[in-house]
């Protein structure tokens, strides 16, 4: 007498468990690049003098929140 089983079942688990590990995984890394833009241009703004940034019509005050449209278009 032969036995045979099926993974199918098991298959079907580990392939949902992937999925769902390579979703976060993707959604990490998007979060990761976006948080990379922010601190990029946070810091270009920041170590611009006064001058530089009334210059280009920028209050020091608002270097945060275009920072925060660049990276994450709020």
């Amino acid at each position: 007498m032969a036995i045979t089983r099926s993974n199918s079942g098991l298959d079907a688990v580990f392939d949902a468990g992937r999925t769902f590990f390579n979703q976060k995984m993707d959604h990490m890394r998007r979060a990761q690049a976006k948080r990379r833009v922010y601190r990029a241009t946070y810091h270009e703004f920041s170590v611009l003098t006064d001058r530089d940034l009334k210059d280009l019509g920028i209050p020091r005050s608002n270097i945060k929140r275009l920072a925060m449209e660049a990276a994450y278009g709020c």
